[in-house]
């Protein structure tokens, strides 16, 4: 019989419970500190704590309650060997680009001065630009970074792609790993799709900065673990960097009294960017199971070692 373990603080994971549940009343599922943990086989996880995936000694596969799966990666006692999973929806996609373009369109249309403007009460038209004339570089061509760059491009930005290895995409310039430097040199607002890896955590520092177009605002809806906070309040005062729109953060909820709360060109959103709704992570979880009891291959499939 099938033993599913919860692992992990916050209520995403409470929730992803009842759904399943709801879904599949007859699963069985326990804490960590119960004793028929010692047994589980299935790990539903978020953030789990230090040490708790390396306690439980029968897991044949950890899964994400979301599209990310670093949180799980960085827990060191868990076993190398156990498949771990992360959620993937279609409409994941839509919900990322609906706010992508939000942002966007908050700077490129200027809608960020016109917000100071009102504080003021100034009056001044700012002026407006065709959309090839902004260049919008996407880091991170994954799901959800190709979906992004694609709309982006087809409403006519001037859109730059960089990820890893190599990509071809239609409508969209793309740099490799190689090339950041061709990538972020004239870009004017910048969106970090990345997955959180050894090799992006701080990618969002002052170095990455000094090289983009002067004036250039920020998105980050990848991790909050990619932005140097410190490098973006310096860029921000210096003006090097108009604005940023950040929807994730190293410590959620963001703190109160954070300086990212108050500071003139930031908006904070409370990880809103995209999300499946709870009915879907369940299903894609329950189908996974059953996949695993066939004898399959799960789908969703993370890579420990590349971090994604």
């Amino acid at each position: 019989m099938t033993q599913v373990v919860l692992v992990g603080p916050g209520k995403d994971v409470e929730r992803v419970h009842s759904a399943m549940a709801a879904l599949r009343p007859a699963l069985s599922f326990c804490r960590p500190d119960e004793p028929q943990a010692a047994e589980a086989d299935i790990a539903i996880c978020w953030a789990p704590p230090p040490g708790s995936l390396g306690a439980l000694p029968n897991l044949r596969l950890i899964h994400s309650v979301g599209a990310g799966a670093d949180n799980i990666i960085s827990e060191v006692s868990r076993d190398k060997n156990v498949l771990i999973c992360r959620i993937v929806d279609p409409g994941h996609c839509q919900g990322m680009f609906e706010y992508v373009l939000w942002g966007v369109l908050h700077y490129h249309r200027h809608f960020d001065s016109m917000l100071q403007n009102q504080r003021t009460g100034t009056w001044q038209r700012p002026a407006q630009r065709a959309a090839y004339e902004t260049t919008v570089g996407v880091m991170g061509l994954g799901t959800l970074g190709k979906a992004c760059a694609s709309g982006l491009a087809r409403l006519g930005f001037n859109v730059r792609g960089w990820a890893r290895g190599t990509h071809t995409l239609e409508g969209v310039k793309t740099f490799d790993s190689t090339q950041s430097g061709d990538f972020l040199s004239g870009v004017d607002i910048l969106i970090c799709l990345l997955p959180l890896t050894e090799e992006t955590r701080g990618i969002l520092c002052a170095d990455t900065f000094s090289q983009l177009a002067p004036g250039a605002a920020v998105i980050n809806c990848g991790r909050g673990a990619h932005l140097r906070e410190d490098d973006l309040l310096q860029a921000l005062e210096a003006r090097s960097i108009r604005g940023a729109l950040l929807d994730v953060f190293s410590v959620e909820p963001l703190p109160l009294g954070h300086p990212l709360w108050q500071t003139d060109g930031v908006i904070v959103t409370p990880h809103v960017a995209s999300s499946a709704s709870f009915k879907v992570i369940a299903q894609q979880i329950l189908d996974n199971i059953d996949r695993l009891q066939a004898g399959e291959l799960p789908v969703n499939r993370v890579d420990g070692d590349l971090g994604y």
